[in-house]
């Protein structure tokens, strides 16, 4: 199989989809691997290094796009790119359809095979590809709301770990899972008052446990939200249903009774943000305010940490890609049933239905081909 590896075009995007390690991988089980020219500098992996692995360095997007049967990314793609992409061509990347109608549509249209890493999913529920950029973003959103609560940078002048004499900041963390846990991590390490909210209990002990009880838990109910919402300092947003459009948990009333030059960091701007007043950003203008609150809301967050994100992520899509590359899409998806439900659109069907759902498009069941 011919497997394309374009360079990201989002703004300020500087991973790639696939390491010089992955390459001689693919390479080595008698596939071709085409890069496009510069696709690993943000991440600190230079031509030379593709090279010596095996890979073919072409010097556009277009002639990655024509040649290649398997396009493998890392977010999904942009306008510009739509028209590229052909028929029966196998798109492996991030894609965050819910809350992407125009995208969803281009997708459909040049009827590719789109597997999303966000939808993979194993028998126990988790989404091991989604996991490591969980994991990094999680772990950012308390360094970025630190520093956007420094004066200078318009917050409210709180250091999240006080000092003897003076209050900790107040953290709330709106969902418990791998997001949530990272950021409760770095923000219990800094020292900060840490309030996690969640749904299901049982996982509200574990963290009760792992956390060694330095964290207040608190069921997540409206009431319970509008109150940790009031009293922080800083509000993480970590909801995800997996395919789905997160909901709206913290409305435009809970954010106007924060103190001004609070910080909001909506993780799950992805699904379209768990903050009613949230709206996708750019690290060229990351923030902007509401009711005196800072908001950060980028949507490609562990690009800020590039070389990291990168081989995290490329640790964890690696395995698929060599499995689709070796077996063909058909046996793979057949064989395969976490690969399987990654799969979001095929040959111009919409074959995910949370992502139907929240479009409000035709869902088609996969089984009926």
């Amino acid at each position: 199989m011919i497997i394309g590896v374009p360079r990201e075009i989002k703004n300020h995007e500087a991973r790639v989809s696939l390491v010089p390690a992955g390459v001689k991988a693919l390479v080595d089980s008698g596939h071709k691997v085409i890069v496009e020219t510069s696709a690993g500098e943000g991440s600190g992996i230079s031509d030379k290094e593709y090279l010596r692995a095996g890979a073919v360095i072409r010097r556009s997007a277009t002639n990655i796009y024509a040649e290649a049967e398997m396009i493998i990314k890392v977010k999904e793609p942009l306008p510009q790119e739509y028209d590229l992409l052909g028929e029966g061509q196998i798109l492996y990347t991030f894609l965050h359809l819910a809350p992407a109608l125009e995208l969803t549509k281009a997708l459909l249209r040049q009827k590719v095979i789109g597997i999303a890493y966000e939808t993979v999913q194993l028998e126990d529920g988790s989404l091991p590809l989604l996991t490591p950029m969980s994991e990094i973003a999680g772990r950012l959103s308390i360094q970025v709301g630190a520093y956007y609560l420094q004066k200078e940078n318009g917050g409210s002048g709180v250091l999240l770990g006080g000092v003897p004499g003076v209050s900790a900041g107040n953290v709330t963390i709106i969902g418990g899972g791998t997001v949530g846990t990272n950021a409760a991590k770095i923000a219990l390490g800094m020292g900060a008052n840490v309030t996690i909210l969640d749904i299901n209990l049982d996982r509200l002990r574990y963290l009760d446990d792992i956390l060694d009880g330095r964290a207040i838990t608190l069921a997540s109910n409206i009431d319970n939200i509008e109150v940790s919402v009031a009293d922080a300092d800083l509000v993480i947003g970590a909801i995800l249903i997996p395919g789905a459009r997160a909901p709206h948990l913290v409305t435009r009333d809970m954010i106007g009774k924060m103190r001004k030059g609070s910080v909001i960091v909506d993780v799950a701007i992805d699904q379209g943000g768990c903050i009613e007043t949230s709206v996708p950003t750019t690290f060229e203008k990351p923030t902007f305010t509401v009711d005196g609150v800072i908001h950060c809301c980028v949507a490609n967050m562990p690009a800020a940490v590039s070389r990291t994100s990168t081989f995290a992520l490329t640790n964890v899509t690696l395995p698929y890609v060599l499995k689709l590359a070796d077996l063909g899409y058909e046996k793979a998806l057949r064989t395969d049933d976490s690969l399987r439900k990654g799969l979001n659109v095929f040959k111009g069907k919409l074959v995910y239905e949370p992502v139907a759902e929240s479009l409000g498009l035709q869902y088609t069941s996969l089984e009926t081909f």
